[in-house]
This record gives structure tokens, C-alpha cells and sequence, in this order.
């Protein structure tokens, strides 16, 4: 590597034994591989069971469980000292697994989302992990592209890379793959290396990979370090707070009830056995394992629909979003440009016109016929193949597309200069009278308003190779309008009224012409809803929709943009400044905004989102890490998929918490009642360790694995500044809590007060919480849909918990050792009956009142 400066391109090539047109085959490269190792200078952060577990042990709520078992051998028996242990290691055991899937799937998410990049292999251009590139690889590198290794450039075309993260030079550098330098070239004068870490801002490039991982200079200074834990998201960091807030509640009952039992006369030893116990089962220190569980499995849920989450924060945000604000190409439209329509000059004809648009490309070949590149150069390229046009030589120079000019150009051999672009970029450029040159503008704006994208040719012959794209593109002679057409993806409309459903804004912000916008917007219902209906519900004459340019925004104060906002749903003709504007904007207004985005431009706008989402399969490499998800297929349907995902989401951590704390306040709530009656606690502490282990598995595991709700974009977007634990939620948690507490404290006080043994009581008390738990985890499991319209299977995980959990009770009553174990006696037919039955009709309200509250919705909406 340190001397891969001083030779030519082709010279390290055959010394890597590689070819620059073909690259390396599948073989040699796995081969490579194995003595490489991977390309990476950050070494991921493992997630092990055996970490897991440990971190688990330390826990201060297992450690006081420890502490009550070695009480319980001390002052009590060795059969229940044996018994507290078994669960202990079942409750570690549920925990610990619970903890683990939770950290695994985050930890995948890095995986998911990890960065590619293209590579030529046996002469074919594929997409690999960037972590398997290997010496010897040829690598196509492009503009927004993050260079993925250490390369010896042996083609440029006007290639500029941004190197400060390496030399902290803030000026891009130019780059020539031409040069061969001296063997003391500073790091920052290698002009004809392209080094892993930095970003491609103009141009493009082909280069040999001659160093990887901690080979490179960028591995060179920062070693492999092992990556960091992610950090906590706010909603984590909200129910940890919670978790601390709610253990100090929970230890103050836990000792207050002890002692109120022991100055009423319950045995000492016993209320201070219980007391602990009490502790452990009733802080909630699962909430942040929940969290992280449910937002864990969310984000991967997400990811099976083509939507990578880079940031968990993404998965919260997703459902308060109020506002998209999505680019038109291969978002909205499929990215696939057709040449639609020839307007040649008089003296262009047809062919000729197509034939300069085709040399004025930046695409590359692929080995099977086509090209890869922008969608326009390969729609120009294509055209031509099917007219049997054979495009000019390999241009002698090369100046690229930039948003400020909106033009490309080449020079052929012959020093024939050719410029396309965007009509306001190019006509100004030509030789053109005012008349004439209004004429073309109207012309195109006519050509846009069909949906057409137009593309300008221009050209001229130069005495010299121009050195700069500001002496190339003038006096040129104008050739003619190009109308390209990108047809809107099949889906977008749909998805696009699916979020006016959900009360969520859809903005288009592009930079191309104000027309082909307006013709987009209306076919995809963005603006005002899409093309009215007449009186026979025939589509009428397209509405006029509000849209603004960016020029106009320019003349915009932050009061009159504001205001513009909130009629206008379409702009055209913006820059990354504008996209940037307008989200801030938008946020200032107090809406959560997502933006989508795929090149280097975008990435401000994406940084600054709410929710960034970047195009997965057309996005730069910047692009995507300025995202908070990445579309793997860049479809606006995927956006929509993913906000109802993380709606959901949302919905299943307020039903997990819900669920969870009631729980808790019912089990405190009984043990407090029994205390204040003068009666032994309902549970003996062996009782509510078991108990404790039941309700972890629910709490952990079956809300993050609950399906969407039907009506869940069919709503408004929550407000984010409510509270978490808001009125609606503390209502149904206390009553969750309250029906636990009358139907288990009663069956224990009726049974306590009418002669029954302590024993039996307890034992009534103890099925009738299993079987009110259980049930009460059903009916929780929606907040608004009756549960037999989600269907009693369509959460996976809860039937087979609560079969698991029936088959576990009824072993340990049917075991006498195990009934003994945990103090339990035998029931009768009638006290099994009401243990089961008593509980399940006392939760059964729940489920009545959304019953009820779905037939008084439906009678207001048939309403006339």
C-alpha cells in the first residue's frame, strides 16, 4: 500500500494478480478473504448468552431473590430452600432469554443495514458486503459513494473526494488516476489514491483495491475498536426513569405490607420472607428488557418488508409521523425512463438527436448488454440501441451533472462539445433569440405538463479541448427537446391515500420541472386528493394543485413559507437549501416530518427529518447514512408499510406496559387487601416467585409479537408530546389491576371468611391469578378491535404461552411433591370452577366495551 502511489494503475493490478476490466474471480476472491480477513476497522459488537446471563446474575431483584432463598433455608424448610432455588433458575432462565433475543435483534439490525458495495467479479458488476472486499477487487466508485477500502485509481472522470475525515482537509480534492507520484508523496497529495472512509462528491472512478481493514490508512489510525452499545432511545430512557420511579412505589408497599402483618400478629419471620419477595415480584425492572424487546422485533419486522432501521430512534418516531415529505423519482415513480418523445431542430433530425443525447452519458457497460448508471443516460442509451444508432466515441473529456448548472457535458475526440440538461439549464446556454428561446421554454412546459421529463441537447464545435464546464457550455447550438417518461410505481396512489387515511400530509419536494411534477402529483392523489369525480363518478378535468418553485421559496420570508405550507403540498425546481427550509419549517409548525432522499444533496434534509429514509437500492452511501431507514426497494409503498409498522409498535409497548403494570398493581393490591382484612397474605412468598415468572414471560414476549391492529391506519398520528403514561392508559391499568384485585382478593377473602383452611384459600387464590392473568393478557392484547375480529391465532406466541402455562399448572396440582413444594392442596370439581371461571368473566368487561364502543362508531359513521 505505501508504494501503490509510485506505479501505474496496470502495473499494481498485475502485482495484485487481478484484472482491471474483469476483476477476480468467485475463488481467488473467497480465497483472499480467508487471508484478509474481513474489510472492517470496527469490530461489531457481539451479543453472547453467556454475557447475557451474567449481566442477568448481578442483577440487584436476583439477588434479593437469592437472599430470600437463603432465608427460607435458614427459617424454613430445605424442601422449599430446593424449591425457591428451581424457580430462581426458571426465572433467570425466562429472563435471560427474554434479554438476549431483545440485544440479538438489535444487534442484527447493524447486520441488516450494513454497507455494500459494487464490485467486478469474473466481469460482471454485482453488489457485495462491503466486508468482503478483498486486494485485488475492482471497485466502480461514483458520486455519494463512501469509498469502501483503499484504492489505486486507473480511471477518473472528474472525480473530487472529500478526505476530511482522513486528513482533515475540508476542500474535496481532485483526483487523477493518470499520475504517478514520487515515493514521498504526503498522505494528502496521493492524487491517484482513493482511501477507505471518504466520500465521493463529484464524478466518477474505477480503481484496484490495494488495501483492507486494518491494512488501510484509515485502519491504520483508528485500529480495531470494538464498536459501542447503541444508545438508549428517549422512550428507553423514559421507561427506565419510569422502572426507577415505579421500584420506589413498589419497595414502599413491599415493606409496609409486611409490617402492618406483623403488628396484626402474622408470624414475623414470615412477613419479612414475604416482604422480600414482594419486592422482587412487584418492581418492574423488565420494563427497559420490554422496551428494548419490543422495539427490537419491531424494527426487524420492519426489515422483512424492505425497511432497514439504521437507528431505533426511527422505530419511535415512525408512529407520530404527520408529515412526508418524498422526492418523485424512483420513490414515488419507478425509476425507469423511457425516451417517450423527439423534438429535433430543424436541422437535427430525429436520429441525430438521439444519437447526442446517447453520447452524452455517464453510464458504464455491463458484460450482459446493458448499463448501469442514471436512469436518463441508460433510457438515451437504449433508445439508441433500439433505432440501431451507434453513439459517438469515448469522450476526451468529461464534465458532470451538478444541480447549480443542470447540465452535463462532453467533448468527443473531434472537440464536438455536447450539453444536456434541464431546459432552464440549457437554453440559456445557446445561441438563442429571447423569442426564440421563450418559445422552447413554453414548449417544455407543455411537454412537462403531460408528465413528460425533458431533457435539452445542445452543441458546438470548440477550436480547443475546453478546459472548464463554464467555457464548454456556451454558444451552443441548439439540437432539440428529448421527453422522457417515468411512469409512477403501481402502487404509489394507494399508498399515498393510505397515509391521507392515516391523517398523515404527503408532500412532493423534487428538483425537476414544476409540470412533470404537477402531472405525477395528480396521478398519485398527492395535493388535494388526485383528480376529482364528476356527478357519474367519472374522473373530471385534473385539479389545479398548489405548487411552489424554488425560486419562489427564495423570496419567501420564514412567516410567508410557513403560511404557503399549509396550502401547498407540491415544489419543484428545489435545491438541498430549499429541502432543508422546508423541513425545519414543517418542525417549527410542530409536525414530525420524514423525508426521503437518495443522493448526496439529500442528506442534510435526511439528518435533520424526524425519520430519515434514504433509497436502499438507487441511494449514494451518504445518503444512507444520514437515514434513519433505508427502503431496500425504494418504493413509497414500503414508507407506508413502515409507518404502520411503527404505529404498531407503539401500540404494543402502551398494551406490554399496560398489561404488565397491572399486573403488578393487582398482585400488591391483593396482598395489601388480605393484610387489611386481618388475614394471612393471599400468597405465600414460593407462591409468588412462580407467579413472578409467569407474568415475566407475557410481559417480555407476547405483546412485542401482537399484529397490528385493523383500524391502526385509520386513525391520526399520536401527538409526541403526550405522555406515555397517559390518562386513557392509567385508566385501563388501573382497571386491569382493579378486576384482578375482585375477582382473585375476592375468591380469597369468601373462602377465607366462610371456614375454609388457610391452605385452601391460598391455593384459590393462586389458580384464580393464573387463570386472571391469562385472560386478562387476551383481552389487553387490543386496545379497540373485539378479539374475535383479530383472530384468536393471529398472535402466535400468546396461545401457545397460555397452553404452556394450563398444561404447567395442572402438573404441579396433579404432582403431589410439586403441589406440596409450593404449598398448594387439592381443589374440588366446584373450587376449580370457580378459581377458573370467577377470574375470566371478571375481566370479560374489557372485552364487552369494545364490543359496544365498535357498534357505536359504526352506527355514528351509518349515520346520515
Amino acid at each position: 500500500m505505501t508504494t501503490a502511489h509510485t506505479a501505474g494503475a496496470g502495473t499494481v493490478a498485475g502485482g495484485l494478480g487481478t484484472d482491471l476490466r474483469h476483476g477476480l474471480d468467485d475463488e481467488a476472491a473467497a480465497a483472499r478473504l480467508v487471508e484478509h480477513g474481513p474489510n472492517r476497522w470496527v469490530s461489531p459488537r457481539r451479543v453472547t448468552f453467556r454475557q447475557v446471563l451474567a449481566d442477568e446474575v448481578t442483577e440487584p431483584m436476583m439477588l434479593l431473590l437469592a437472599a430470600v432463598a437463603v432465608l427460607y433455608g435458614v427459617w424454613g424448610r430445605l424442601e422449599d430452600t430446593i424449591a425457591i432455588v428451581v424457580i430462581i433458575s426458571a426465572v433467570l432462565l425466562v429472563e435471560v432469554s427474554a434479554e438476549f433475543r431483545a440485544k440479538s435483534v438489535v444487534a442484527a439490525l447493524g447486520r441488516l443495514t450494513a454497507p455494500t458495495t459494487p464490485v467486478r467479479r469474473a466481469g460482471r458488476t454485482v453488489s457485495i458486503p462491503a466486508e468482503e472486499l478483498v486486494p485485488g477487487d475492482v471497485v466502480p466508485l461514483r458520486a455519494g459513494a463512501r469509498v469502501p477500502a483503499d484504492l489505486r485509481l486507473a480511471e477518473t472522470w472528474g472525480l473530487r473526494v472529500d478526505e476530511s475525515t482522513l486528513t482533515g482537509e475540508s476542500v474535496a480534492v481532485a483526483k487523477d488516476a493518470a499520475r504517478v507520484l514520487d515515493a514521498d508523496a504526503g498522505l494528502g497529495d496521493r492524487t491517484n489514491l482513493a482511501f477507505a472512509g471518504t466520500t465521493v462528491v463529484a464524478g466518477r472512478a474505477r480503481g484496484v483495491v490495494v488495501a483492507t481493514g486494518t491494512a488501510t490508512e484509515l485502519g491504520r489510525i483508528t485500529g480495531l475498536v470494538v464498536a459501542g452499545k447503541p444508545p438508549r432511545t428517549p422512550l428507553q430512557q423514559a421507561m427506565r426513569d419510569l422502572s426507577t420511579a415505579l421500584a420506589t412505589l413498589a419497595i414502599g408497599f413491599s415493606v409496609l405490607v409486611p409490617l402492618v402483618g406483623a403488628l396484626t400478629g402474622q408470624p414475623w419471620r414470615e412477613m419479612v420472607l414475604t416482604g422480600l419477595t414482594l419486592a422482587f415480584a412487584t418492581v418492574p425492572e423488565e420494563l427497559p428488557i420490554i422496551i428494548s424487546l419490543v422495539l427490537g422485533l419491531g424494527a426487524y419486522r420492519l426489515s422483512r418488508r424492505r425497511g432497514l432501521v439504521r437507528r431505533l430512534r426511527a422505530a419511535e418516531a415512525l408512529g407520530t409521523v404527520t408529515v412526508i415529505a418524498t422526492d418523485k423519482t424512483g420513490t414515488l415513480t419507478e425509476n425507469r425512463m423511457t425516451v417517450a418523445h423527439l423534438e429535433p431542430a430543424t436541422t437535427t433530425g430525429a436520429d441525430r438527436l438521439l444519437a447526442l443525447g446517447a453520447a452524452c452519458t455517464d453510464a458504464t457497460p455491463e458484460p450482459d448488454g446493458g448499463w448501469s448508471g442514471d436512469p436518463t443516460d441508460v433510457a438515451f442509451l437504449a433508445a439508441a440501441r433500439e433505432r440501431g444508432l451507434d453513439p459517438a466515441t469515448d469522450p476526451v473529456r468529461r464534465f458532470a451533472f451538478t444541480p447549480e448548472r443542470g447540465a452535463m457535458s462532453v467533448v468527443l475526440p473531434d472537440r464536438l462539445v455536447i450539453t444536456t440538461g434541464s431546459p432552464e439549464g440549457v437554453l440559456p446556454r445557446c445561441a438563442l433569440t429571447s423569442r426564440k428561446r421563450a418559445a422552447l421554454l413554453a414548449r417544455a412546459e407543455v411537454l412537462a405538463g403531460r408528465g413528460l421529463r425533458v431533457i435539452t441537447v445542445g452543441t458546438r464545435h470548440a477550436n480547443t479541448v475546453p478546459a472548464t464546464a463554464a467555457d464548454a457550455e456556451r454558444d451552443l447550438s441548439f439540437a432539440g427537446l428529448v421527453g422522457l417518461a417515468d411512469p409512477p410505481r403501481p402502487g404509489a396512489a394507494d399508498a399515498v391515500a393510505a397515509a391521507r387515511r392515516a391523517g398523515i400530509r404527503v408532500l412532493m419536494v423534487t428538483g425537476d420541472h414544476p409540470a412533470c411534477a404537477r402531472a405525477v402529483a395528480t396521478e398519485t392523489g398527492i395535493g388535494d386528493g388526485g383528480p376529482p369525480r364528476g356527478p357519474d363518478g367519472d374522473e373530471g378535468a385534473p385539479r389545479d394543485i398548489g405548487l411552489l418553485t424554488g425560486r419562489e421559496l427564495d423570496r419567501m420570508d420564514d412567516d410567508e413559507l410557513a403560511a404557503a405550507l399549509a396550502r401547498t403540498s407540491l415544489f419543484a425546481r428545489v435545491t438541498p437549501e430549499h429541502k432543508l427550509r422546508l423541513v425545519e419549517t414543517l418542525q417549527s409548525a410542530g409536525e414530525v416530518v420524514a423525508v426521503t432522499g437518495d443522493g448526496v444533496n439529500d442528506a442534510p434534509a435526511l439528518a435533520r427529518a424526524d425519520v430519515g429514509v434514504a433509497m436502499g437500492a438507487s441511494g449514494t452511501d451518504v445518503a444512507r447514512d444520514a437515514a434513519d431507514l433505508v427502503l431496500a426497494d425504494d418504493d413509497f409503498a414500503t414508507i407506508t408499510r413502515a409507518l404502520r409498522e411503527g404505529r404498531a409498535l407503539y401500540d404494543n409497548l402502551r398494551k406490554g406496559v399496560k398489561y404488565y403494570l397491572a399486573c403488578k398493581a393487582g398482585l400488591i393490591a391483593t396482598t395489601a387487601a388480605s393484610v387489611a382484612a386481618g388475614l394471612p397474605i393471599a400468597f405465600v412468598p414460593i407462591q409468588i416467585v412462580v407467579l413472578e415468572m409467569f407474568m415475566d414471560v407475557a410481559g417480555s414476549a407476547t405483546f412485542a409479537a401482537e399484529p397490528a391492529e385493523r383500524d391502526t391506519m385509520d386513525r391520526a398520528p399520536r401527538d409526541p408530546r403526550r405522555r406515555f403514561l397517559d390518562r386513557p392508559l392509567l385508566v385501563e391499568l388501573a382497571a386491569g389491576g382493579a378486576s384482578l384485585l375482585a375477582a382473585v382478593g375476592g375468591i380469597y377473602l369468601v373462602a377465607s371468611f366462610t371456614g375454609q383452611a388457610t391452605a385452601t384459600a391460598q391455593t384459590l387464590a393462586f389458580l384464580g391469578w393464573i387463570s386472571g392473568h391469562l385472560a386478562l393478557a387476551w383481552v389487553m392484547r387490543s386496545e379497540r378491535t373485539p378479539l374475535l375480529r383479530i383472530g384468536l391465532l393471529s398472535n402466535r406466541f400468546l396461545p401457545g404461552w397460555t397452553l404452556l402455562t394450563v398444561a404447567s399448572i395442572l402438573v404441579i396440582m396433579a404432582v403431589p411433591a410439586l403441589r406440596d413444594a409450593l404449598r398448594l392442596v387439592p381443589l374440588s370439581g366446584a373450587q376449580w370452577a370457580v378459581a377458573v371461571l370467577v377470574p375470566v368473566v371478571a375481566v370479560s368487561w374489557i372485552e364487552l366495551v369494545k364490543i359496544f364502543r365498535g357498534r357505536v362508531a359504526a352506527d355514528t359513521s351509518s349515520a346520515p
